[in-house]
Order: structure tokens, then sequence, then C-alpha cells
């Protein structure tokens, strides 16, 4: 064996034996040292056992592999660094419930476990990357018996209806953190919020933009922290950085070809003239295979009827006839379905390029996550607004399990995200879809992101935002 070889063994060695963490005595002879000499801090004195890293991981496995890399690349870190040994968690591991990726739900587990032993929780996403020693520097600013809630700064630019209107005077008073730079919570403050989240219901039964959500759930109307700014919690390089992000939209390959993506496009009569026109002009001419599906057949466009009424809200009914057209053989058979509405705005190219890392045999259902009644084990769903993408197996279980609108003008979204819970087939979430309008978006946050899709033609000129937001003609091709 070479002195390589032998190398490379001892840091593997290394690594799982901190992935397996400090035995029992270990941790209490720790535990015990701190409570020794807590009284001395004025400022914490902060190894890395003192950190519990949440990576924010999803079920799927291309995410769950994601996040695994990501722990190991953390450990080995440390490892190397000779600082301590920071408890690193994977999210989707943490309980069998979905709806752990909205945190709340999961305060309590962190508090009960890790409560008595650590002094900071830090919550990344997969991409994000960490250095474990400017981390440190961070967190040895803040005094660890204190509430503290840090990140990087995003403000809303306007009055946003995804933040239902929030701070409409001065919406750009209220911070809320960039999840891609991670962000922090002192030991004090996480426990009082899982006390809180145990004896109190939420305002809202939904989730809809979860690090607005969680920063205005800890401001608690004044009676919590505001979020503290960290300018070394970046999303792009550049000196002292403890964290930076790699990318919401990876190279995981050549895109997928278009035509296994079948393009579904849900419309009515009264906005064949003004909303299908945009689609044609925009995006349309990317698509490999493509239907409009309306309440009528116009061959102008042309559209099909699949012999459900229009509702003014819902369009349950009509979803799932296209689910099922989808598995028939009318249509070409495909890896991949993307239902959308006429007023939807979207890259193919970005999202053939997303969809590369995702295994089509897998049940998959993509886009933007949203969730119902999380905290009393409700369910999360992918808004459709923004897109939502199936693969063939979560179309085939769906349809085959019975699953089914409890009436034609129910919330189809929401109807799916219930189908594929029961089901659990788990709703994958990549921030690059959105439901509303880039002006309903952080600038700072958007500006950042290779956006996948918008939604809604409201008081916007939509032409004008595809070709600003997510026009890419080097991205085009024939395949």
């Amino acid at each position: 064996m070479s002195h390589h070889d032998v190398v490379n063994g001892c840091k593997l060695v290394a690594v799982l034996l901190l992935w397996l963490g400090p035995s029992a005595e270990d941790s209490h002879t720790g535990r015990a040292h701190a409570a020794e000499h807590q009284e001395h801090a004025v400022h914490s004195s902060v190894g890395l056992e003192k950190v519990v890293l949440v990576i924010q991981s999803q079920r799927n496995s291309y995410h769950a592999r994601r996040g695994v890399q990501r722990k190991v690349e953390i450990l080995q870190q440390a490892a190397d660094l000779g600082q301590g040994v920071p408890v690193v968690l994977l999210l989707h591991e943490l309980s069998e419930y979905e709806g752990v990726w909205s945190i709340l739900p999961v305060l309590p587990h962190l508090s009960a476990t890790y409560g008595q032993s650590a002094s900071w929780f830090f919550f990344i996403e997969e991409g994000t990357r960490v250095t474990l020693a400017a981390l440190l520097q961070v967190l040895h600013r803040y005094q660890v018996h204190e509430e503290w809630f840090l990140g990087k700064r995003l403000h809303d630019d306007e009055a946003s209806i995804i933040h239902h209107y929030a701070f409409s005077e001065e919406p750009s008073s209220f911070g809320y953190p960039d999840p891609a730079a991670g962000w922090a919570l002192s030991t004090p403050l996480l426990q009082r919020l899982a006390e809180r989240i145990q004896r109190e219901h939420l305002k809202s039964d939904f989730t809809i933009d979860l690090k607005h959500e969680i920063a205005l759930y800890i401001w608690e109307e004044g009676n919590g922290p505001q979020l503290t700014a960290v300018p070394e919690f970046c999303t792009e390089p550049r000196d002292n950085c403890a964290t930076t992000f790699t990318t919401y939209l990876p190279n995981c390959g050549d895109p997928v070809s278009k035509k296994e993506i079948f393009v579904a496009v849900k419309t009515c009569q009264k906005f064949h003239s003004e909303r299908v026109p945009v689609v044609k002009a925009t995006w349309e001419k990317d698509a490999g295979l493509l239907e409009y599906y309306s309440d009528v057949a116009d061959a102008s466009i042309p559209t099909i009827s699949l012999g459900v009424p229009n509702t003014e809200r819902g369009h349950c009914g009509k979803t799932f006839a296209i689910l099922r057209r989808f598995l028939s053989k009318a249509v070409p058979k495909t890896d991949w379905l993307l239902i959308v509405d006429d007023d939807t705005l979207i890259s193919l190219p970005r999202l053939r390029q997303l969809l590369r890392c995702y295994d089509p045999k897998e049940a998959v259902s993509l886009g933007e996550r949203y969730g119902y009644s999380l905290v009393q084990k409700g369910y999360s769903y992918t808004t459709g607004g923004g897109g939502m993408v199936l693969s063939r197996p979560a179309v085939s279980r769906l349809i085959s399990s019975g699953c089914s609108c409890y009436s034609d003008d129910a919330p189809d979204d929401m109807v799916l995200g219930r189908c594929f819970t029961s089901l659990r087939v788990p709703i994958t979430h990549s921030p690059l879809f959105h439901q509303a309008r880039p002006d309903d978006y952080s600038v700072t946050l958007i500006s950042m992101q290779q956006a996948i899709s918008f939604h809604k033609h409201w008081n916007i000129d939509p032409m004008a935002v595809y070709k600003h937001w997510l026009q890419d003609p080097h991205l085009r091709d024939e395949l």
C-alpha cells in the first residue's frame, strides 16, 4: 500500500468518525466543561462542537445526494481545521414528515436534541459553501446567551402579493434572510421559538415564501429580534466571506431533449386573443411538443377542448383531464409533462438544463413549493402558476391511485399536492420557478438567479419581462 493510500484512508476514517459524532461519554464531558467556563464568556468563544449545521436538503434522490456531498465536505473541512466537530444534519432525514422543509415543525426536535449542547444553529442550502474558520469568527462577535437572528439581508422593493403586502408603507424596512447565504439562530432564540410553536397556532395556514415568513415569525410584531445583517454571509465570493453559493441551475450534463417534454397550456376562450399570442411570441418556439387546452376548440391556435367547462377558479377537472391525456396514446410518449397557465412566462431551455439532474424513472413533482397547514401535519404542493413539472411515473401513480378532484373548480395544484402526499411522492422545490411577477420579488434575489418562470401579466409588459429575465438565445437549439 502506498503512502498516498494510507493518507487517504486516514482521512476517510476521520470523516466517518466525525459523521458518527462523539460518544455519549465525550458529549457529557464536553457539556460539563462548557458549563464550567460559561460564566467567563462575555462574547462567545465558540468551537465547532457548539454549532449545529442544518442542510435544507430534500427527499428527491438528486437533492439527497447533493445534501450528503455537502455534509461530507463540511466534515472533511472540520477534520482539517481541528477546531471541534460540528453536528451536520440533513433536514429531510430529521422526520418522515414531508413538511419539515418549512423549518417551524422541526424546531422542537432541534431544541430537545441539541439545545443543551449547542450555541448556534446554522441553516444552509444544498448549494451553500461554508468556510468554517470564517463562520466561527462571525459567531464569536455575538453573545451566545442572547437572542440572535443572523443572515444576509434582503428586503422588498415594493409591497408584494407573496408577502400579503406586509409593510406596504415602507417595504424596505423589514429584512429577511437570503437562504443561499445561510442564516443563524442562537440557541436561546431557537428554544423560545420551539416552545412557542407548540402552544400557538400560526396566523396563516399557508406557507408561501419561507424566508419571509420565518423572519416575520421571529420578529413577532416587534416582540422578537429583527434580522441582523452579516456581511460575511455571501452569495458571491469576495474577501472574508464565511459562505458563498454555487447555483440553483447546475450543469448535470447535456440538456434534456425538447422531445422529452410535453407542454400543456391551460387557457379558455376569453383569453385566446389576449394571452395566447404572448405565449406564441415568446416561449412557444422552444417547445418540441405543445398543446393548448381550452373550453372550446379553436382551429386558429389550435386549442383542444377536453370536455371540461371553464371554471373561474381551480381548474382541477381540466388538469386531471390533461394528466389522463398525457398517459394516453393521443399524444407522443415523453418522460416529462409541464403544465402551465396561459399567463405563465417560462424559459424552456433552462428547464431542460435543470431536468437533466433528475431521474425520469423516479416519481418527480417539481416547481415552486408551497405548503398548507404544515405545522398541523398538512401537505405541500407545487404552485400552478409558475409551472408544474411531473415525471411520467408520478402521473401514472397519481392516476392509478384513484385520487381525484372533489369538484371541477377545486384548486388543481393543492389537490395534486394532497394526492402526492398520500402517495409519499415528495414535492421537490426549485426557487427558479415563480408564482408571481418579477416585481413581487427582491431584485437582489432574482438578479442572482437564472429564473425559469414567472406568472401573471398584471401591470407589466409580459414581452419585456420575458426578454429581460428569461430569454437566452444562446441556449436555444434544435434538439
